[in-house]
């Protein structure tokens, strides 16, 4: 699915549309692992911002480039948005012990997961953002039947087929 995001509300929109996986259907969002990949100033954070003050985060969402990892407790759900660009070797994310984000009930939102390799499991949904001129382009990625659950809960399947 590819989706056009004229400017940053359009980003953070998408964002909340993601979120009501969580909130509709935590059965199916448990455990989930998503990609946010693209170059530096995509948008990942800012989709992240708007999945997590959709869910009722009123605190600053800030990348984690430097801590690695930031926790959220949100609807009765553990998040973790976790930024991997300052990972130099796969083996860091065992050092760090982000494995132990990714051995449990929470939805953990990756950016940069290509520098964990195998140490990142694979995700459920990946969503690529790319800047064309001054908007973004979001593309969206079903590679789990979780993952498949997920877009068609949020109603992002139906919406663009």
């Amino acid at each position: 699915m590819k989706l056009e995001l004229v400017d940053e509300a359009a980003t953070l929109a998408l964002g909340a549309a993601l979120a009501l996986g969580a909130a509709l259907a935590p059965h199916v969002s448990s455990g989930m692992v998503v990609y946010l990949e693209g170059d530096l100033g995509s948008g990942k954070t800012t989709l992240v911002r708007g999945w997590l003050r959709a869910l009722g985060e009123t605190g600053p969402v800030r990348s984690p480039t430097y801590t690695l990892v930031e926790p959220y407790v949100l609807a009765g759900v553990n998040f973790y948005h976790i930024d991997l660009y300052r990972i130099n070797q796969p083996e860091e994310v065992l050092d760090a012990g982000l494995d132990e984000c990714f051995s449990g009930e929470a939805i953990c939102l990756v950016e940069w997961p290509d520098r964990g390799k195998t140490f990142v499991p694979k995700p459920d949904l990946r969503i690529r953002l790319a800047l064309c001129g001054l908007a973004r382009q979001a593309v969206i990625e079903a590679t789990s039947e979780r993952g498949t659950q997920w877009l068609i809960t949020c109603k992002l399947l139906a919406a663009n087929s």
